[in-house]
């Protein structure tokens, strides 16, 4: 077991959400399924025998997902970056998880349960960080303008083309 391990709250759509993630990633298995009992039911409004948790692992990282009801939902001050090596990765990732959801703006999006997610080429860091500013500021004015990233436009950017 990893020793930190993201705890998502939904509402009602923990198993939903657990199946549909682990039908976007690779290398992803549902895990155990709990559900409420009497005394969990009780405590959280939830009905009796419906589901409580659910344990995912998405390319090797665990998440546990739980039906809590409707008092918290997600926000983007908490998001999950899927690092992508290739356009065709980021291409992938963009159009499944934003499917039902909302896309933003700088590889941004929400999927259809309220998730935010950062959908970004593994390169982007070195495009800003570099020690040329300017080279780093025309990728960043590149990417200003763009909701799903493009990994040839920030590449062009960067060498002002």
């Amino acid at each position: 077991m990893q020793k930190i391990t993201p705890f998502l709250w939904f509402d009602s759509e923990a198993e939903e959400a657990a199946r549909f993630y682990c039908a976007v990633f690779k290398n992803s298995k549902l895990g155990t399924v709990a559900r409420y009992g009497e005394a969990g039911a009780d405590v959280s409004g939830q009905p009796k025998g419906t589901v409580m948790t659910v344990d995912f692992r998405l390319n090797g990282q665990e998440f546990i997902a739980l039906n809590g009801g409707p008092l918290f939902k997600f926000t983007e001050a908490i998001s999950f970056v899927v690092n992508c090596k290739t356009q065709k990765e980021v291409n992938y990732y963009w159009e499944k998880l934003s499917k039902g959801g909302k896309k933003g703006q700088c590889g941004w999006l929400k999927d259809k349960f309220g998730v935010s997610w950062q959908i970004v080429p593994t390169g982007l860091g070195q495009l800003f960080g570099g020690k040329n500013s300017k080279k780093s500021e025309r990728a960043m004015q590149a990417m200003l303008k763009m909701s799903k990233l493009d990994i040839g436009a920030l590449k062009k950017a960067y060498e002002g083309k």
